[in-house]
């Protein structure tokens, strides 16, 4: 029986949020730490636990079928992959940061300084971009303590959250890449596995939009049924039943998540009540 072989990061946040929506699709993975592979039931995958620069090679030489990985890495290691689709998550960028007191405030002021970066082609890309060169230092991890030590002038590092540069008394520049995780596939992905591939496509595809969107219920008066049908646009049109007592009725319908809340004071406005916001778990268009 054919399986899609997928590789994901062997540990971190990257390999969480893989596992998060592999299993919201539907996989079941009985993964322990430390597993270099496991195969999934309830559909025919076999996943490989891989250091992270590791897989887009593992992929490009059809080692594996697909890989999920970060935006950033695919860049840095410049391997002829095909992106799939974007994940929505382990999302970051990869920015330029120095110490509090330092005179640099954009990117021309990095020209000639030495910088400490994990990403020395991407980094080199961009600067190329600009019209000028710096001094890169390829440093594999803890790039944060290379200005204290006086390695530096300034760093190029993932940011997410700014804590850890906080914690190390230095401040962002300015971002030059924007990341996430992406499932991505090799040049020569077999012919013989695309429905297979399509398959998990169209369940990833499902458990995203259901992310993005809200299923909405409410009661409305007849009178306000137009203006509040005009709030509500829904995936094509709300879903109107009758309800018990005369002159109302039940609308449902589906919204964008980055609206509700708008939506809801605007429904309220209109003389809705009793509205219910619920989370979609899947969403097939």
């Amino acid at each position: 029986m054919k399986r899609l072989i997928i590789a994901l990061q062997k540990s971190g946040r990257l390999q969480e949020g893989s596992l998060k929506l592999l299993r919201e699709c539907g996989l079941k993975v009985d993964y322990r730490e430390g597993q270099l592979k496991v195969i999934t039931s309830d559909y025919p995958a076999e996943l490989l636990f891989l250091r992270n620069s590791d897989i887009p090679q593992y992929v490009a030489d059809g080692v594996v079928d697909l890989g999920i990985i970060g935006s950033n890495t695919l860049e840095e290691e410049n391997v002829p992959v095909d992106v799939v689709l974007p994940l929505d998550f382990s999302k970051c960028r990869v920015s330029f940061a120095v110490p509090k007191n330092s005179s640099i405030q954009n990117a021309a002021d990095l020209a000639g300084k030495r910088i400490a970066t994990s990403y020395p082609n991407t980094v080199r890309k961009y600067l190329k971009t600009q019209g000028f060169e710096a001094e890169i230092h390829t440093i594999a991890g803890s790039v944060e303590i290379a200005p204290s030590l006086n390695l530096a002038d300034a760093i190029a590092d993932i940011v997410s959250t700014g804590n850890t540069l906080f914690q190390n008394n230095l401040r962002e520049v300015f971002p030059f890449l924007e990341s996430e995780a992406v499932l991505v596939k090799g040049a020569n992905f077999d012919p013989e596995k695309q429905a297979l591939l399509d398959q998990l496509v169209f369940r990833i595809q499902s458990v995203l939009a259901a992310k993005d969107n809200k299923y909405i219920l409410l009661n409305a008066p007849v009178d306000q049924l137009d203006n509040i049908c005009a709030i509500l646009p829904g995936m094509k049109s709300p879903t109107i039943l009758p309800l018990a007592i005369e002159g109302w009725v039940s609308v449902h319908s589906v919204v964008k998540q980055k609206d509700t809340w708008s939506i809801v004071q605007a429904l309220k406005n209109a003389g809705a009540e009793g509205i219910l916001v619920v989370p979609i778990e899947k969403m097939v268009s």
